[in-house]
């Protein structure tokens, strides 16, 4: 798909994420204010799909609300497991708006396919 613009950069809460539905995916977006920068993933919790954009938001970190797993929002990454990491897309501020990096579902199905072997076993 490429970049989307996302939301305006006023209407993104600093305390919690919004939630949006692009490109038949589900995003939780992120304010934070020190420096201004916006973040960017997939609204489902990687643990147990808990939905971050409802999670309380700690300077760089939003914790799930079903577990309270913290993520690093500049990273994706979990605090507490570094093989734990929520989706996160590349992410810019353009205008007054919050732009990301969204590939389409058909680019996951592509790439899903090219890692599988074909038929015959090749």
């Amino acid at each position: 798909m490429g970049w989307v613009r996302l939301i305006e950069w006023d209407r993104c809460p600093s305390d919690r994420g919004a939630y949006l539905e692009c490109v038949g995916r589900e995003l939780a977006v992120f304010r934070l204010d020190n420096p201004p920068r916006a973040s960017v993933l997939d609204n489902a919790c990687p643990h147990s799909g808990g939905n971050l954009a409802g999670g309380t938001v700690e300077g760089a970190v939003v914790r799930c609300p079903w577990h309270d797993w913290p993520f690093d929002l500049d990273t994706g990454k979990c605090i507490h497991s570094e093989k734990a990491a929520a989706v996160r897309y590349p992410t810019e501020l353009r205008d007054g708006f919050v732009w990301a990096d969204i590939p389409s579902l058909a680019d996951d199905h592509l790439a899903l396919d090219a890692d599988r072997p074909n038929q015959s076993g090749v």
